[in-house]
């Protein structure tokens, strides 16, 4: 085995550690720092919301949809702007009506996803009048 291939080893065996230590190290942070309740004040399998902290009182409520909407529609754009810069840096060559003409089908529909949302209402944040069924 040469030097170089004993080098891309070690640097495909240093990636692959490091993405090992990502995936696994906030499990092992959260076990090692998380607080430990001895006492037994609530059956777990009884409670509302699963945040690890005892809830005070009974409280049931429903939350409404537009809260996850608005999430997904957030994060839809997050990775569409995250996808045009690198575009927008590979773009510069030699075809630039072509590569423009892409870039706005692009834009355009995420502009149409948009539209689809604002006409669908959910961008109208009202609240909710549950009726108890």
């Amino acid at each position: 085995m040469g030097q170089q291939a004993l080098t891309d080893l070690l640097y495909v065996a240093a990636f692959f550690l490091g993405g090992l230590a990502f995936a696994v190290g906030p499990f092992v942070i959260s076990f090692l720092l998380a607080p430990r309740n001895t006492r037994n004040t609530i059956n777990k399998t009884e409670q509302i919301i699963e945040c690890g902290m005892e809830p005070i009182g009974a409280a049931w409520i429903r939350f409404g949809i537009v809260y996850y909407l608005y999430a997904l529609m957030f994060l839809a754009f997050a990775v569409d702007i995250l996808f045009l810069f690198p575009v927008a840096m590979a773009y510069n060559d030699g075809y630039v009506i072509r590569d423009f003409v892409e870039l706005v089908i692009f834009v355009g529909v995420l502009s149409l996803a948009v539209i689809y949302a604002w006409k669908k209402g959910v961008f109208k944040w009202g609240r909710k009048v549950y009726s108890r069924q």
